[in-house]
């Protein structure tokens, strides 16, 4: 389930030479979705349908950003430390968010927000932990489960009863539902495979599967 990368650059990149500006567009995009995480909190926090229609619009920007910063920092050769550590900050604080509010609002159970931070908050820390004897990659599993996450999200966020007729309204929202479930899924058992990774790393077992040189979309867990 793991992915792994053996050279100093994914291929199609530009080669990394010299330290990257710590100033530079692919950081100013993950400093732009940090700052929208508050916007988006205080407009879902607001009444109204109108309120949450803006909240999801700035979520789906920032969730946007998310995918940018990393595509330009591996093209440009701008992967810097402040990305490594801000970049996954910022991805969790925009989903966590999101999955919390969801569950303040009723319209997510609580079990499985909790099951979700639980995992992601774990994982994040203990792959910062692991940086000491390697960068733990990402794995395809990962980065479905983001992929899954943010439609599910996107989907439940929405408040679809502003431009469908309710059945229709209902069965979208029930296509979200399914979506965040296999979502949960997904992040359960990724979770447990990046575990099974840094137990190998801890016992010196085999680095070629198990850790892959930092890449900026590494972090998307």
């Amino acid at each position: 389930m793991s992915g792994i990368s053996t050279s100093s650059s994914p291929s199609g990149a530009a080669p990394h030479t010299g330290q990257a500006p710590l100033v530079n567009i692919a950081n100013a995009l993950t400093v732009l979705r940090l700052a929208l995480v508050p916007v988006f909190v205080w407009l879902m926090l607001q009444p109204g349908d109108g309120m949450r229609l803006a909240a999801t619009l700035v979520f789906i920007i920032a969730s946007i950003t998310d995918r940018l910063d990393g595509q330009l920092a591996r093209s440009r050769g701008l992967i810097t430390s402040f990305g490594k550590i801000a970049d996954p900050i910022a991805d969790k604080a925009l989903t966590l968010s999101a999955f919390i509010l969801l569950s303040v609002a009723g319209r997510l159970w609580w079990w499985v927000t909790i099951v979700i931070l639980v995992r992601e908050l774990g994982i994040t820390l203990m792959r910062f932990f692991m940086l000491r004897r390697a960068v733990m990659a990402a794995s395809r599993g990962g980065k479905l489960k983001t992929v899954l996450q943010i439609a599910g999200l996107i989907g439940l966020l929405t408040p679809w009863a502003m431009f469908l007729p309710h059945a229709v309204a209902t069965a979208v929202d029930l296509v979200a539902y399914v979506v965040v479930g296999a979502a949960t899924v997904v992040t359960v058992v990724t979770g447990l495979d990046y575990v099974h990774q840094a137990v190998l790393l801890s016992r010196g077992g085999q680095a070629d599967t198990t850790a892959g040189t930092a890449r900026r979309d590494d972090t998307r867990q």
